[in-house]
């Protein structure tokens, strides 16, 4: 598969004082959070934003401006629930398959990227499953006529993945390891606490 043919999508709201990361922040205050909002964004950035593997695109909210995008290629989430804007995003990409991730999992490697991309050989779709039952990446194959997997799910819960997957409809699917996602108090602290 030709590089210039994968997209990878990071979904990301703009790191800004008060707005993003509200449960973070009711845990750990407004500073707290923007400052691991940053953090997050630019590792990942760093991580995965120059990969010859994969073309970058930076799926942000809100849609305006765009001038902070400095890596990848901005596109807006638009509005809707997260189903809606997913939906949206993918639709609007070149053909090839793509992956997405969100920016609350700061640990996700290039090997993960390059994982899910090999998985879609085989499989129509792969999850990075969260351990709060949510999952951290999504792939899909995308071919011609086949609905994506975004509605109906009970999104911000623990049936998340199990929701998305069954709306697959026993398709083959492929599951990457689990991380966690950074989103309250102590899974900040879990993942400070494994950088030293």
């Amino acid at each position: 598969m030709a590089a210039r043919q994968r997209h990878l999508v990071i979904f990301a709201r703009r790191p800004q004082l008060g707005v993003g990361k509200r449960r973070l922040a009711a845990d750990v205050g407004d500073v707290e959070a923007l400052r691991f909002a940053r953090h997050a964004l630019a590792r990942l950035i760093r991580t995965l934003g120059r990969d010859p593997q994969w073309r970058l695109w930076m799926a942000v909210s809100p849609d305006r401006p765009l001038d902070w995008i400095r890596t990848g290629t901005p596109i807006p989430q638009g509005p809707g629930d997260l189903g809606e804007r997913l939906s949206r995003v993918v639709e609007a990409l070149p053909p090839g398959p793509v992956v997405v991730l969100g920016s609350d999992t700061p640990t996700v490697t290039r090997a993960d990227v390059a994982r899910a991309f090999a998985a879609l050989g085989p499989h129509r779709a792969v999850f990075g499953p969260a351990s709060d039952g949510g999952y951290w990446l999504i792939g899909l194959r995308r071919s011609p006529g086949e609905p994506l997997p975004f509605s109906g799910v009970r999104w911000s819960t623990s049936e998340a993945l199990a929701d998305t997957v069954a709306n697959l409809e026993g398709a083959r699917v492929c599951l990457l390891r689990e991380q966690e996602d950074v989103d309250d108090g102590p899974s900040l602290r879990r993942y400070y606490k494994s950088r030293l």
